[in-house]
């Protein structure tokens, strides 16, 4: 053959078959784009190496791991429906070497299309990525120049080339392996009828049962956290099993309704078609529902922590400055040294919170705190009876809340952030304590650090006395995993100037440790960093969550896209037939309707269930966050679902219009 040959009939399909090919190249090419930048802001040496990096090149490795499956997944249309033409050549005399040929042309076509575009695309986005991240930050951005970075060229170019030299290698074996015949029906072939299978049906309410259970009845931060892969593996299963197999069960109980059936004629050609392809529609259908979910989860989820990140200052954060010190120093050298450091720096207090804490953890057994860690298995620790147990004396409580306590040596109050005990007494240390009046944690403010995984409880007792005592049977009980008391300070400046409030900062720090020579701090935290911390970990999550969100609604489209193409071409000759045993046009029109709705609406329904039954799960692990504020999440889910699912409709919009344009 001429040279050449091969070439121009490879550019030829991609010209005749742009219907399902550009959609591919643009997916490519986006893909490529959206590696550039991921892989440029992870090795940006201005953004530091702390949480904000490690989250970048986290989503790197998700965006890596995207493109070898969804390409791979998305390419597998495209041979469907190149198949027959595949054979068609191949009977004409074209040996499988030449087809291979012509596809090793067409890949290699796409391939540098995808890289000159992709890249291209990727080097001119790269620093609108960078200002967008900055202006998440909060960060000034100076100096900005364009720049080429050679080795994240290098790095994406390879990652992209890999994958296609796979897609490559995949098609070939393909065509290797079927014979002519095979090809030449491939895009033709339909699924028999799947019987239905009422075990994987009621195997699949388990695991979504079970997933869902897992979120709702699990409420300890810790135990969520480390069930929640768990959960959402059931809820990927189930989804699956009851889009398959549950889903053909349906359609079958839905047939046997004769009324419902052969009432409408909608109903007899949606229902029997259906079943006959539901094996091969339902695996598109809950991989759209579960890249919904994710889309959905993730972007609620960062977007939470993204406003809340006042919430959650002040939870953990109250005060402008905090100090909790662990060195035997008392009170008055502390609070001497401080006031004189705020008068160094031309400052004043407006505020000042102090007192004196011991906290460690307790294993609740009904009305006994269990408190020696060698006897309990470490595995029972991750359930709702463990607490952080903290207290103070009757004293130091009266000058923070105005609540005076007349206690006795075995009496206590008691300020539980969680479920009120139910019994009137309790065990600590195996002494007896009386619980004689309780508070809601919401009653009275303690400052503190709520950055706890568990329930916090506060013990209130008579004096500094009881305290010390408590304080000596904790150390003896944990030995050298015993918690040190701390004398803990809460300070507020008259100032609001950041400047000056980390100069009081520095300064009180330099004259506490030079006061004893050697000081331990425990805590020792101010709003202003703790702030730039936070905005640097969830403004980075919020990135990366935009980031990958936007991987997966390109995905789910293509999925979309292509699933409804496919249908299309195979419905065609049914309508066809159709119409010519009388069903009218206006009857065609609403039977494809009625099925491009259920196969649109389904999954997002789906997936709007699996958001709420996620919710409870992730308030939960947000709580150890110490971000609480459920509202603020609620909106932001429904904000979330509302956006999402106007862009599902678009998308609905106009794949039913390419839909009806084939079958038509």
């Amino acid at each position: 053959m001429r040279k050449g040959f091969y070439w121009k009939l490879a550019a030829g399909n991609i010209r005749k078959n742009r219907k399902i090919y550009y959609p591919y190249l643009l997916t490519a090419v986006l893909t490529a784009m959206m590696l550039y930048v991921i892989s440029s802001l992870s090795s940006n040496q201005s953004l530091g190496s702390g949480n904000l990096l490690i989250t970048l090149q986290l989503g790197k490795l998700v965006t890596t791991l995207f493109a070898v499956i969804f390409l791979f997944y998305t390419n597998s249309f495209l041979m469907k429906r190149r198949k027959k033409e595949f054979g068609l050549l191949n009977i004409l005399g074209m040996g499988k070497k030449h087809i291979a040929l012509v596809i090793f042309c067409e890949t290699l076509i796409l391939l540098l299309v995808s890289l000159v575009l992709g890249i291209g695309l990727g080097i001119l986005f790269d620093k609108l990525m960078f200002l967008l991240l900055m202006k998440l930050l909060g960060a000034a951005v100076s100096g900005l120049s364009f720049q080429i970075l050679p080795g994240v060229v290098a790095s994406t170019a390879l990652i992209i080339s890999v994958i296609f030299l796979l897609i490559l290698l995949n098609s070939i074996r393909q065509i290797h392996l079927a014979k002519p015949i095979e090809l030449l029906r491939g895009g033709e072939v339909g699924e028999l009828e799947p019987k239905a299978n009422w075990l994987l049906a009621v195997l699949g309410s388990l695991f979504l049962g079970a997933g869902y259970y897992i979120s709702i009845a699990v409420t300890d931060a810790v135990t969520s956290i480390l069930l929640f892969f768990v959960a959402v593996i059931c809820v990927i299963l189930g989804t699956y099993l009851l889009f398959t197999a549950g889903s053909v069960t349906l359609l079958k109980l839905l047939r046997k309704d004769k009324r419902f059936y052969y009432g409408k004629p909608a109903h007899f050609i949606n229902v029997s078609g259906m079943i006959y392809r539901m094996k091969q529609n339902a695996v598109g259908l809950a991989n759209v529902a579960i890249l919904s979910t994710m889309v959905l989860v993730m972007i609620f989820s960062t977007f939470s922590l993204w406003f809340g990140i006042d919430d959650t200052l002040r939870s953990h954060c109250p005060t402008q400055l905090v100090f909790e010190i662990t060195s035997p120093i008392s009170r008055e050298t502390v609070l001497s040294r401080v006031e004189q450091a705020v008068r160094e720096e031309n400052e004043s207090l407006s505020e000042e919170m102090d007192y004196y804490s011991i906290a460690f953890a307790g294993y609740k057994q009904g009305n006994v705190y269990l408190t020696d860690p060698e006897a309990e298995n470490l595995s029972e620790l991750a359930t709702d009876g463990l607490s952080m147990l903290r207290l103070m004396d009757a004293e130091d409580f009266a000058r923070l809340t105005g609540e005076k306590a007349e206690l006795a040596e075995d009496e206590l109050w008691l300020v539980d952030g969680s479920v009120p005990h139910a019994q009137d007494d309790l065990y600590l240390f195996d002494r007896h304590y009386r619980i004689v009046r309780r508070f809601a944690a919401d009653d009275v403010f303690i400052p503190s650090d709520s950055l706890y995984a568990y329930p916090v409880r506060w013990l209130i007792v008579k004096d500094r006395a009881v305290l010390d005592q408590i304080i000596d049977e904790q150390a003896a009980a944990y030995g050298r995993h015993a918690s040190k008391p701390a004398l803990c300070l809460f300070l507020n400046l008259t100032t609001s100037d950041n400047d000056a409030i980390l100069r009081c900062f520095d300064h009180i720090e330099k004259s506490l440790t030079e006061a004893e020579g050697s000081i331990s701090f425990r805590r020792i935290e101010n709003q202003i960093n703790l702030r730039q911390e936070l905005s640097e970990l969830y403004g980075g999550l919020l990135f990366v969550g935009l980031f990958l969100g936007s991987l997966f609604i390109m995905a789910m489209i293509l999925i979309i896209y292509y699933k409804q193409i496919s249908e299309g071409y195979e419905d065609r000759e049914r309508f066809r037939i159709m119409r010519q045993v009388g069903l009218s046009k206006a009857e065609i029109r609403r039977c494809i309707h009625s099925q491009i709705l259920m196969v649109f609406f389904l999954p997002l329904a789906t997936a709007l269930i699996h958001t709420c039954f996620s919710f409870p799960s992730v308030t939960h692990m947000f709580a150890a966050l110490s971000m609480q504020n459920i509202p603020l999440m609620l909106r932001c889910m429904g904000v979330s679902f509302l956006v999402f699912a106007l862009l599902y409709a678009v998308v609905y919009l106009l794949t039913a219009r390419e839909y009806e344009k084939i079958v038509a």
